[in-house]
């Protein structure tokens, strides 16, 4: 099997504003979309982003009304610290502080306005024991 793209589905209440908030904060670009569908992708690579509204009906029976509850969108990046003043300063609100983890990972986290967290990671170096 040959893989040619990475995508996370996530059903959400309301697709327009997980996706701008994407496009605005985190530079992602609408590649295609339709009534309750939109798939955003990022100029840098990584994983492309597919968002669902609930209750739309290609979903499976079992699958319609569940919505992303418990996902973390994780981002690994190379300036944590910058990362996080810049979106401060854009509005956005930081559900978890920055803060280092004993095995090196700096890491914090917002919420989009459907509640789905977005997590940035920046792995620190680790020291010589």
């Amino acid at each position: 099997m040959q893989i040619t793209t990475t995508a996370v589905s996530l059903t959400v209440e309301d697709v327009t504003t997980s996706a701008a908030f994407l496009q605005r904060h985190f530079g992602y670009t609408e590649q295609m979309s339709a009534d309750g569908f939109v798939s955003l992708a990022h100029p840098g690579g990584g994983v492309n982003v597919v968002y669902l509204r609930r209750g739309l009906e290609v979903l499976p029976e079992e699958q319609r009304h569940r919505i992303a509850d418990g996902v973390i969108l994780a981002f690994v990046v190379e300036d944590i610290a910058a990362e996080e003043r810049r979106l401060r300063e854009e509005g956005v609100v930081i559900t978890l502080p920055l803060r280092e983890e004993p095995w090196g990972e700096k890491l914090f986290q917002v919420a989009d306005p459907n509640g789905v967290v977005v997590e940035l990671v920046e792995w620190a170096e680790q020291k010589e024991q």
